[in-house]
């Protein structure tokens, strides 16, 4: 393979943020390798929501055919937010109108992964491969950096880019601290689930989920719902905040994803209308995520030639697929960056 600059680079972190920026650069002749800590692509999660900006910054990418491929519906489309009390009565609070170009798109988030990882020449990705540190080289004039990998062996490369998420080491090179002072709980859990809309309907659920994201509202608690998969899926999103919980930092070592019960779900959401309490004694067995962000946040995302993207850089709450969203328009700004004549 021949390429057309004089430099290569590292992408730490084979999500979909890392993948979306190998692909284009290998498209634009850019020598690069990706490295994966895990020994083969398992994204974690259930559907993603990406809002405009984001389909645009997949336009510009190349990636919208790839990805499109993967995804029902097969093309984007106007996804406005229905608003919906999720107490007693359920009733209507708002939607927004939205422009003919603000195209959205839900889709099942390992096919999105699979979509992109189809697009790579498999030798120029590194599974087992977890980064531990990243150094300068001793000889300034070679304007390298170091990464140092848990296996032992190091890369070199003359621009590295950390796709390492939340819990980046590669954040550590471009802040000089230690992750705990920057990562902390939100003090909000998500329980995740996908349910077909068959079950649901036979449930005598009255709200139709199978065309609109909706967001069920309640106090200090919301469920975002959107289709996925023609609408033959429905994917839920279950936010509860815990206010009495003092904000911190995140106590090292402890689970980030857990297991929950239908029970647990009932529990929480006992102050919720009866639509809301039929989806809920559907979902059996929730995965259930402690929420985290990076705050405050980085005073800068890169050091020298290290710098960071997507949650790596600005780990946030995952409300209208805004972590995914901005990481891909942060991936479109460093490959224009490194493309540039």
């Amino acid at each position: 393979m021949s390429f057309n600059k004089d430099f290569r680079v590292a992408i730490v972190g084979g999500g979909i943020c890392g993948l979306a920026c190998a692909v284009y650069l290998l498209r634009a002749g850019i020598h690069v390798d990706l490295f994966e800590s895990a020994s083969r692509f398992k994204e974690i999660g259930a559907g993603v929501e990406l809002g405009p900006n984001a389909v645009r910054a997949l336009d510009f990418l190349g990636l919208t055919e790839a990805i499109l491929a993967h995804a029902s519906p097969s093309k984007p489309e106007t996804r406005p937010f229905r608003f919906i009390s999720a107490l007693a009565g359920h009733q209507f609070i708002h939607d927004y109108e939205t422009l003919p170009e603000d195209l959205g798109l839900g889709i099942h988030r390992p096919a999105f992964i699979d979509a992109l990882a189809g697009l790579i020449d498999p030798s120029i990705i590194h599974f087992n491969k977890r980064c531990v540190s990243v150094t300068k080289h001793d000889d300034p004039g070679r304007g390298a950096s170091i990464i140092h990998f848990a296996d032992g062996t190091t890369v070199e490369a003359e621009v590295v880019l950390g796709a390492d998420g939340i819990r980046s080491t590669v954040r550590r090179t471009v802040t000089e601290q230690h992750d705990a002072t920057r990562v902390v709980f939100t003090r909000t859990v998500a329980y995740r689930a996908m349910l077909p809309l068959e079950d649901i309907l036979q449930a005598g659920v009255q709200i139709d989920f199978s065309r609109w994201p909706h967001n069920l509202v309640g106090v200090n608690k919301h469920i975002i719902i959107f289709p996925i998969k023609n609408g033959k899926i429905i994917n839920f999103v279950i936010f509860y905040t815990d206010k009495s919980i003092p904000e911190g930092t995140e106590i090292p070592g402890s689970q980030w994803v857990t297991s929950a019960s239908t029970q647990e779900l009932l529990e929480a959401f006992d102050d919720c209308g009866p639509e809301v309490k039929k989806i809920l004694s559907l979902i059996e067995k929730p995965s259930k995520w402690a929420i985290h962000s990076v705050d405050p946040p980085l005073e800068k995302f890169s050091r020298g030639s290290v710098a960071l993207i997507g949650d790596a850089a600005h780990g946030m709450c995952p409300h209208l697929g805004a972590g995914v969203g901005q990481g891909l328009e942060d991936v479109r700004v460093i490959c224009e960056l490194l493309t540039h004549p």
